[in-house]
Protein backbone atom coordinates (compact mmCIF):
# COMPACT_ATOMS: atom_id res chain seq x y z
CA UNK A 1 0.00 0.00 0.00
CA UNK A 2 2.75 2.47 0.92
CA UNK A 3 4.48 1.77 -2.41
CA UNK A 4 1.27 2.57 -4.31
CA UNK A 5 0.73 5.84 -2.43
CA UNK A 6 4.37 6.80 -3.05
CA UNK A 7 3.91 6.09 -6.76
CA UNK A 8 0.92 8.48 -6.82
CA UNK A 9 2.95 11.16 -4.97
CA UNK A 10 5.69 10.81 -7.58
CA UNK A 11 3.10 11.01 -10.36
CA UNK A 12 1.96 14.39 -9.02
CA UNK A 13 5.56 15.57 -8.66
CA UNK A 14 6.13 14.75 -12.34
CA UNK A 15 2.91 16.58 -13.21
CA UNK A 16 4.35 19.79 -11.69
CA UNK A 17 7.87 19.36 -13.08
CA UNK A 18 6.76 18.54 -16.63
CA UNK A 19 4.26 21.42 -16.60
CA UNK A 20 6.82 23.97 -15.38
CA UNK A 21 9.53 22.76 -17.78
CA UNK A 22 7.00 22.75 -20.66
CA UNK A 23 7.74 19.10 -21.48
CA UNK A 24 4.51 18.39 -23.35
CA UNK A 25 5.15 14.75 -24.25
CA UNK A 26 6.15 13.81 -20.72
CA UNK A 27 3.29 15.86 -19.23
CA UNK A 28 0.77 14.00 -21.42
CA UNK A 29 2.06 10.72 -19.96
CA UNK A 30 0.76 11.51 -16.46
CA UNK A 31 -2.86 11.42 -17.71
CA UNK A 32 -5.16 8.75 -19.06
CA UNK A 33 -6.08 9.29 -22.70
CA UNK A 34 -9.68 10.01 -21.63
CA UNK A 35 -8.84 12.36 -18.73
CA UNK A 36 -11.57 14.83 -17.75
CA UNK A 37 -10.35 18.18 -16.39
CA UNK A 38 -12.36 20.97 -14.76
CA UNK A 39 -10.60 24.26 -14.00
CA UNK A 40 -12.12 26.93 -11.79
CA UNK A 41 -11.19 30.33 -13.18
CA UNK A 42 -11.92 32.22 -9.95
CA UNK A 43 -12.12 31.56 -6.24
CA UNK A 44 -14.47 28.61 -6.07
CA UNK A 45 -17.81 28.29 -4.40
CA UNK A 46 -17.82 24.51 -4.37
CA UNK A 47 -17.92 24.16 -8.13
CA UNK A 48 -20.92 26.48 -8.41
CA UNK A 49 -18.76 29.44 -9.39
CA UNK A 50 -20.06 30.87 -12.69
CA UNK A 51 -16.42 31.18 -13.82
CA UNK A 52 -15.83 27.42 -13.68
CA UNK A 53 -14.80 26.43 -17.19
CA UNK A 54 -16.60 23.60 -18.97
CA UNK A 55 -14.87 20.23 -18.56
CA UNK A 56 -12.09 19.47 -21.02
CA UNK A 57 -12.23 15.86 -22.15
CA UNK A 58 -9.26 13.87 -23.38
CA UNK A 59 -5.53 14.43 -23.10
CA UNK A 60 -5.42 15.36 -26.81
CA UNK A 61 -7.62 18.37 -26.01
CA UNK A 62 -6.32 19.25 -22.55
CA UNK A 63 -2.52 19.08 -22.83
CA UNK A 64 -2.05 21.27 -25.93
CA UNK A 65 -4.61 23.80 -24.66
CA UNK A 66 -2.76 24.29 -21.37
CA UNK A 67 0.73 24.24 -22.86
CA UNK A 68 -0.32 26.60 -25.66
CA UNK A 69 -1.63 29.06 -23.09
CA UNK A 70 1.70 28.93 -21.23
CA UNK A 71 3.91 29.70 -24.23
CA UNK A 72 6.51 32.20 -23.03
CA UNK A 73 5.11 32.13 -19.47
CA UNK A 74 7.40 31.31 -16.54
CA UNK A 75 5.50 29.06 -14.13
CA UNK A 76 5.80 27.52 -10.69
CA UNK A 77 3.42 24.79 -9.53
CA UNK A 78 3.77 23.28 -6.07
CA UNK A 79 1.57 20.60 -4.55
CA UNK A 80 1.47 19.87 -0.84
CA UNK A 81 -0.14 17.73 1.86
CA UNK A 82 -1.75 15.00 -0.23
CA UNK A 83 -4.81 13.19 1.07
CA UNK A 84 -4.62 9.92 -0.86
CA UNK A 85 -6.96 6.93 -0.64
CA UNK A 86 -6.62 3.65 -2.50
CA UNK A 87 -10.13 2.63 -3.52
CA UNK A 88 -9.04 -0.66 -5.16
CA UNK A 89 -5.84 -2.26 -6.46
CA UNK A 90 -6.05 -0.05 -9.56
CA UNK A 91 -7.98 3.07 -8.47
CA UNK A 92 -7.39 5.88 -6.02
CA UNK A 93 -8.54 9.37 -5.08
CA UNK A 94 -6.57 12.36 -3.92
CA UNK A 95 -6.79 15.96 -2.82
CA UNK A 96 -3.67 18.14 -2.98
CA UNK A 97 -3.17 21.65 -1.68
CA UNK A 98 -1.56 23.66 -4.47
CA UNK A 99 0.11 26.97 -5.17
CA UNK A 100 0.90 28.39 -8.59
CA UNK A 101 2.68 31.48 -9.83
CA UNK A 102 2.69 32.51 -13.48
CA UNK A 103 4.77 35.37 -14.88
CA UNK A 104 3.60 36.50 -18.32
CA UNK A 105 5.88 38.11 -20.92
CA UNK A 106 3.94 41.42 -20.65
CA UNK A 107 4.69 41.69 -16.93
CA UNK A 108 1.37 40.46 -15.54
CA UNK A 109 1.53 37.85 -12.81
CA UNK A 110 -0.97 35.33 -11.53
CA UNK A 111 -0.47 33.95 -8.03
CA UNK A 112 -2.96 31.46 -6.72
CA UNK A 113 -3.65 28.64 -4.34
CA UNK A 114 -6.29 26.01 -3.98
CA UNK A 115 -6.78 22.27 -4.32
CA UNK A 116 -6.51 19.59 -6.96
CA UNK A 117 -9.29 16.99 -6.53
CA UNK A 118 -8.23 13.94 -8.52
CA UNK A 119 -8.93 10.34 -9.33
CA UNK A 120 -6.27 7.91 -10.50
CA UNK A 121 -6.14 4.59 -12.31
CA UNK A 122 -3.29 2.15 -12.63
CA UNK A 123 -2.81 1.17 -16.27
CA UNK A 124 -0.02 -1.07 -17.57
CA UNK A 125 1.64 -0.94 -14.14
CA UNK A 126 1.70 2.88 -13.90
CA UNK A 127 -0.60 5.31 -12.10
CA UNK A 128 -2.22 8.05 -14.20
CA UNK A 129 -4.57 10.95 -13.50
CA UNK A 130 -8.10 10.05 -14.66
CA UNK A 131 -9.96 13.18 -13.48
CA UNK A 132 -8.71 16.51 -12.20
CA UNK A 133 -10.74 19.39 -10.77
CA UNK A 134 -8.79 22.49 -9.75
CA UNK A 135 -10.58 24.66 -7.19
CA UNK A 136 -9.10 27.94 -5.98
CA UNK A 137 -9.02 29.61 -2.57
CA UNK A 138 -6.77 32.49 -3.68
CA UNK A 139 -6.40 34.05 -7.12
CA UNK A 140 -4.50 37.30 -7.52
CA UNK A 141 -3.55 38.87 -10.84
CA UNK A 142 -1.23 41.86 -10.77
CA UNK A 143 0.24 44.18 -13.37
CA UNK A 144 -1.37 45.55 -16.46
CA UNK A 145 -0.79 44.39 -19.96
CA UNK A 146 0.19 47.18 -22.37
CA UNK A 147 -2.52 48.42 -24.71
Amino acid sequence: MDDELEAIRQLKARYCRFLDTKDLDSWRSVFTSDVVVTLDMAVSTGGADPLTAPPIEGVDNFAPTVMGGLDGVATMHHCHTPELTLTSATTATGVWAMEDWLIFPDGRELHGAGHYHETYVKQDGAWRIKTLHLTRTILRVSGDSPD
